[in-house]
């Protein structure tokens, strides 16, 4: 069965389009993708993302036993500190790409995937120590992202709050309205915003309080993976698989080849001996977008395949993100893309395609 967030209905009442989304019944769009990720560029957007998963794991040997699962380096967090990385089996293969909180010296949160949340948990469960202890938050935590250069405003005139100066990829924990929060200055969409870890039965209270300010709109999935694409962040299933190590979407970013990890053994060997393929940015010369699964043509011999396509709203350009034999992964290279049985032109660009963004800024 289809699973609902708790503001299910309320997307129902604003007119939302919904569709099925990792078995969750999501908000697509709401006015239309395009005006929801301008809105979302220019002032602050309201998403959804209570389908994620959340865990608490804590205990003495937490910090080694997260080491041990984990790309990023895990013990040398600081407080309310957290870093991005992957989640990797025996064969190096991406089982998930999640992000780590440090809440305090022994006591940690991760973010995972809708769709991983059940293989997530057994696996991490599976490779913990007997005095590790693991706590599956998913269903008791909402969790929504406020994003766009005017977030900090909206959040602090809507609730009458102070918002602490929260450096990038830095969290604090705080009461809303009597209701204990995890406020994160972190996103999926390369603006400045937050992402809010709330008890499920507050969201309804929250999304509405939010959404009464006059420069805050929803926004749906639609939106949120062009936002994410213009600034070449990847998506699990897509850039990220079970069957291909980070090694050829990263480079070697966020993985700590400085300790022992799960899959560290063939993440190692294919940085050293260079990645056959590489995920790169591809801009194509035309408004008609590529799709996933699409082939990317040199010379008319095949060399990789789309894993995320769109035009770009703020760009008014079709871009994707692709895997590319690394001879033909140069920015410059010109490449073509065989769509529904045209052939259309296209050229490597570096990452992101949207530099604009206020993520960093402040």
């Amino acid at each position: 069965m289809e699973k609902k967030t708790p503001l299910h209905d309320t997307h129902r009442e604003l007119g939302a389009r919904m569709a099925s989304f990792a078995g969750w019944a999501m908000p697509i769009q709401y006015e239309g993708i395009l005006a929801e990720h301008l809105h979302c560029r220019e002032k602050a957007s309201l998403f959804d993302i209570c389908h994620m998963g959340e865990f608490f794991i804590s205990g003495a040997t937490a910090g080694q036993d997260l080491e041990r699962l984990l790309t990023q380096p895990i013990q040398t967090l600081q407080h309310h500190q957290c870093r991005y990385g992957f989640l990797l089996n025996e064969e190096g293969g991406v089982l998930d790409d999640l992000t780590c909180y440090r809440l305090g010296g022994d006591q940690f949160y991760l973010v995972v995937n809708a769709a991983n949340i059940q293989t997530d948990a057994d696996w991490i469960r599976e490779h913990l120590s007997r005095d590790t202890h693991f706590d599956d938050r998913s269903a008791s935590t909402a969790k929504l992202d406020l994003q766009g250069p005017w977030s900090r405003k909206c959040l602090e005139e809507t609730l009458a709050i102070s918002v602490p100066n929260l450096k990038f990829f830095r969290a604090c924990e705080l009461e809303i309205e009597g209701n204990p929060s995890l406020l994160s200055r972190t996103g999926y969409t390369g603006e400045w915003g937050y992402e809010l870890y709330v008890p499920t039965d507050y969201t309804a209270s929250l999304w509405e309080r939010l959404l009464g300010h006059e420069d805050v709109k929803p926004a749906g999935l639609g939106a949120r993976d062009t936002l994410r694409l213009e600034v070449g962040y990847p998506l699990h299933g897509h850039e990220l698989t079970a069957d291909r190590t980070p090694a050829g979407a990263t480079g070697g970013a966020f993985i700590n080849l400085d300790k022992d990890f799960i899959g560290k053994g063939p993440v190692q060997r294919e940085l050293a001996e260079g990645p056959r393929q590489k995920l790169v940015g591809l801009q194509l010369a035309t408004k008609r977008a590529a799709r996933a699964g699409d082939t990317v043509f040199a010379d008319q011999s095949p060399v990789g395949t789309v894993t995320s396509g769109s035009l770009s709203p703020s760009l008014g350009i079709a871009i994707a993100l692709a895997y590319v034999d690394t001879p033909y992964s140069q920015p410059g290279q010109k490449l073509t893309i065989e769509v529904r049985g045209t052939q259309l032109e296209a050229k490597v660009v570096g990452l992101p395609f949207y530099k604009q963004g206020s993520a960093r800024k402040g």
